[in-house]
């Protein structure tokens, strides 16, 4: 069994999120499969370079906050692993809201037995 590396707990949510590549003129537009605090998981069948750095959009309701990320995993043709480097801290505490009211809505929306896992 791996260790597990992350700080942040993944939270399996689907936002809609741009990124955008050094250069590049138009963002690639999709959904994270998985957030947290610290990155996201996107799925997508043109994945991107390891190391490649990435502005990121994300669009949390009526709230759009913006990073600097990274990405550190690359499963091909699957999706990427994309870390945050830089956010303000307005933008983090939003994003931390986010997680905290979607994590408390899947317990309470689990079948019984089932929340928690």
């Amino acid at each position: 069994m791996s260790e597990e590396r992350r700080k942040h707990s993944r939270l399996k949510v689907r936002v809609p999120v741009e990124l955008r590549t050094e250069g590049s003129e138009a963002p690639v537009r999709t959904e994270t499969a998985d957030l947290s605090l610290g990155g996201l998981y996107v799925e997508m069948m043109f994945t991107i370079d390891i190391g490649t750095a990435l502005d990121i959009t994300l669009r949390l309701g009526d709230s759009t906050l913006v990073a600097v990320g990274r990405v550190v995993t690359c499963d091909r043709t699957v999706g990427n692993g994309i870390q945050f480097r830089r956010m303000l801290p307005e933008d983090r505490e939003e994003l931390g809201r986010f997680l905290q009211a979607a994590e408390a809505k899947q317990k309470t929306d689990a079948p019984s037995g089932l929340a928690g896992q």
